[in-house]
């Protein structure tokens, strides 16, 4: 997969922060095979164009030659990355950990060659770690440290718990670098001081220190938050072509440039056409089209991203509906709504569909919801509309 690929592009397009930089550039320039490490806690299993921000940036790596390695936190994802967060992390079990892996790297090879990628989970060495070797571990940071971090500046404001494990997660992430030898580590501008620490870290265990590379979180459909399932301002990786598409016209304008450098394979120089245009009256709604069809070739391919700007110029621009709507046959005839919503898979669960509801997301034949304890009788056939997008015909057997 080896090809040549400007390491100006590496280090620049969508990226936040590159520590050090002249080193890096360096050892790109010097034609050296690095490894690449990006530490992921599958905390989660359904990916968004969010999260693939810095797979792309790993596919520049390895498309210039480099050894890209995904770590799954199979030990740490028992603990959770306070990073970010108010509140400590719940746990997950190693078994839910390695089902949610599975399902990411059944998304990332849309973006990676998983075949020659390096994957490796970190129980595989943090578990054998005696009481002796984390006190080692532990006297590379200082406890005012750590409490210099702004979730935990906030958390002693608010009066909310800080627990001594939590001061640990950076530590393990850190050994991980040293585990594996990673010459570079991404990850997200919320990572940073993670990514620092296993520079320090390896300097404990003398090691050169790792570059660090961070992206951008990139900001959801709501334009206010970054995207999450949590907030449902997200694009999904495995969404349908339409979905993908539909979703991408509703960003706000002012999001478009960011988008088009964190979430497209435009190249720079194209990038800043596309800023002129704009500078210059161009209608990001045009821009936005093209965004869409660049974002849904990614993750699914060309002739279903023209499909489904066939599709969203004929319901949004004539305001109609989709000529083929899938019918569903179910067994029972009366639905509480937010069952009705979560069985057919409208939605991801009963609290999306509550949330949906109580937004006036919901039409029963062009009727709004405005009940989350509605009943729905389906013994004639039905037209379900959730969003602007989403359609589904229903009837009983």
């Amino acid at each position: 997969m080896s090809q040549k690929i400007n390491p100006e592009t590496i280090l620049s397009k969508g990226v936040s922060e590159v520590i050090i930089k002249e080193d890096l550039e360096k050892k790109l320039k010097s034609g050296k095979k690095l490894r690449i490490k990006l530490g992921i806690d599958p905390s989660g299993a359904n990916l968004h164009i969010g999260h693939m921000v810095v797979i792309k940036k790993l596919r520049e790596f390895q498309m210039a030659g480099h050894q890209i390695i995904l770590l799954f936190g199979n030990f740490t994802g028992q603990i959770g990355d306070p990073s970010d967060k108010l509140n400590a992390r719940k746990p997950k079990t190693q078994k839910e950990l390695g089902k949610n892996a599975e399902k990411y790297l059944e998304q990332v090879k849309k973006i990676l060659d998983i075949k020659n990628i390096e994957v490796a989970w970190n129980a595989d060495w943090l578990k054998k770690l005696s009481f002796s070797d984390i006190i080692k571990l532990a006297q590379t940071f200082t406890v005012h440290q750590m409490l210099e971090r702004d979730m935990y500046q906030e958390r002693i404001k608010k009066k909310h718990p800080i627990y001594m494990h939590e001061f640990l997660y950076p530590l393990m992430q850190g050994y991980d670098s040293v585990a594996l030898k990673a010459d570079v580590e991404l990850g997200g501008t919320d990572q940073t001081f993670n990514l620092l620490a296993g520079r320090e870290i390896q300097r404990a265990y003398n090691q050169e220190p790792q570059n660090v590379l961070t992206v951008p979180l990139l900001i959801g459909t709501d334009g206010k938050d970054k995207m999450g399932k949590s907030l449902d301002n997200y694009i999904g990786v495995n969404e349908k072509p339409k979905e993908i598409y539909g979703k991408t016209m509703s960003i706000a304008d002012n999001l478009v440039i960011d988008y088009f450098k964190l979430a497209t394979d435009i190249s720079l120089e194209d990038i800043k056409k596309i800023k002129k245009s704009l500078k210059e009256g161009e209608n990001p709604r045009n821009l936005k089209m093209r965004l869409a069809r660049e974002i849904v070739t990614i993750y699914h391919n060309k002739k279903s991203a023209q499909e489904a700007e066939q599709e969203f110029i004929e319901i949004f621009s004539k305001k109609g509906k989709p000529e083929d709507v899938q019918l569903t046959k179910l067994k029972k005839t009366k639905w509480k709504i937010t069952d009705l919503l979560a069985e057919t898979q409208l939605v991801d669960s009963k609290g999306e569909a509550r949330r949906t509801i109580q937004g006036g997301g919901v039409k029963i034949d062009d009727s709004k919801i405005s009940s989350i304890n509605e009943e729905v009788d389906i013994t004639k056939e039905r037209l379900i509309q959730v969003g602007k997008r989403k359609f589904l015909r229903v009837i009983s057997k």
